[in-house]
């Protein structure tokens, strides 16, 4: 059970670098007006997604072993928030990848202001679903 906790926050560190660090490209993209920069940063951030989805999911299968077979936080309160807010990330990380398709076709319509409020809710989500995990408050 060690390798797969282990394997698990090596994974969810991976992803949420991702989730750091797409969004910053995002304000870089919202600002930019030079033509080729605009397409290497667009090329940075298709990759970069496209490798954050492939880590996110090992993280979440190794998670669900943690629950589902290890039988961690069955029937807590905590584990229940916590898998709460795994929901919302994956549904900021799906943001994401839409916002993205945006830029590639030219509809962004946020100023990189919106994007730097955005770029902090990873955080927001981090914090708390390492203190759920570590503190168990209930």
């Amino acid at each position: 059970m060690l390798w797969i906790k282990a394997f698990h926050i090596v994974f969810v560190a991976s992803w949420f670098a991702g989730l750091f660090y797409l969004p910053r490209i995002f304000v870089n993209l919202a600002m930019e007006t030079e033509a080729a920069a605009t397409q290497r940063l667009l090329t940075m951030a298709r990759k970069l997604y496209r490798f954050m989805t492939i880590l996110a999911i090992p993280a979440l299968l190794l998670g669900l072993t943690l629950w589902l077979y290890y039988g961690i936080g069955q029937g807590q309160g905590w584990l229940h928030a916590k898998l709460g807010i795994v929901v919302l990330l994956i549904a900021y990380h799906h943001v994401c990848g839409r916002l993205l398709r945006d830029f590639e076709q030219g509809r962004n319509r946020r100023s990189h202001r919106w994007f730097r409020w955005f770029n902090e809710l990873p955080v927001l989500g981090l914090i708390a679903a390492v203190v759920l995990v570590v503190v168990k408050p209930f």
